[in-house]
């Protein structure tokens, strides 16, 4: 844990399967592969396009040099999977239900028994996982697909890297008024420098701001609005870690983000390295462990 309450660069697990087997997380934004075999696992990511089906699936994991007849299964999960058949070239194809992967996946990536993990990508689901399995709480539409599309209207870019790049070099109060502003002092746990109203300065009247500060400013916007639901519903499900796994963890902004948050309510945020992997990671480790 850092000075800020955001635990990061968690080690990734030893996943270790006497077989080669795959598992996909088709995604809205990102398709997520994750191979395990005796050495380990590896994981890459593509952009998805259209729905899942027999050819998008053999298309994604040769992007990673795999075919059907070098495993002995594949999982499937998230999107749409009802046009991918229960078998390819013989190698039975697994579904797995989101949720459960979620957890799984996050509760490995973490190294925790039980959190509340949530799945940051382009919108934000949030489940509570443990040993016995994991179950949805909450979640929020704003997530990646929030920050770029507001990208679009705001900074003039739908490039992730960019908008990170820009929001780093910007400052989010040109945009957001603090508490001090409003109230004049400290509000609990909160100091003054909190924000108080995303964008509340812009209610009042029109400023001159860069692409920069706008990009600051839905940073942390998106950002607290998924760090502040996590540790509610941690706290709602009386667990002590909050996880934040998804492709939105990639960026060095947005995790700054959920360390400011987690400093200020004193709670502790967990964001695993390479947290894109998550889904399809657990999707591997509940077929694996199903199957025994």
């Amino acid at each position: 844990m850092d000075g800020t309450g955001l635990r990061v660069g968690v080690a990734l697990p030893s996943v270790v399967l006497p077989y080669p087997a795959v598992a996909v997380d088709f995604g809205v934004s990102n398709t997520d592969v994750v191979v395990g075999d005796a050495t380990g696992t590896r994981h890459w990511r593509l952009p998805s396009e259209g729905q899942p089906d027999a050819a998008r699936l053999r298309a994604v994991m040769a992007a990673g040099g795999v075919a059907p007849a070098d495993v002995e299964w594949i999982a499937v999960t998230g999107g749409n999977r009802s046009a991918i058949p229960a078998a390819l070239d013989e190698r039975p194809v697994h579904r797995v239900e989101e949720v459960q992967a979620i957890g799984r996946g996050g509760l490995a990536l973490s190294g925790l028994e039980r959190a509340v993990v949530a799945s940051a990508g382009s919108g934000t689901a949030m489940v509570v996982a443990d040993a016995q399995g994991a179950r949805h709480v909450t979640g929020t539409g704003v997530g990646g697909g929030t920050l770029v599309g507001l990208s679009r209207l705001l900074v003039g870019t739908v490039d992730p890297r960019e908008i990170d790049t820009l929001a780093r070099a910007g400052t989010d109060t040109t945009h957001n008024l603090m508490i001090g502003e409003v109230l004049g002092q400290a509000i609990g746990s909160l100091p003054p420098e909190t924000t108080a109203v995303n964008f509340g300065r812009v209610a009042r009247h029109a400023v001159e701001a860069s692409r920069e500060d706008a990009a600051a400013a839905l940073v942390n916007l998106v950002g607290q609005v998924i760090a502040v639901i996590a540790i509610n519903a941690a706290r709602a499900q009386q667990v002590e870690h909050a996880v934040i796994v998804g492709h939105l963890t990639d960026l060095p902004s947005i995790r700054r983000t959920f360390g400011l948050v987690a400093n200020f309510y004193g709670a502790s945020l967990v964001v695993p390295e390479d947290g894109g992997q998550a889904t399809a990671l657990g999707a591997l480790l509940v077929t694996r462990d199903r199957l025994g």
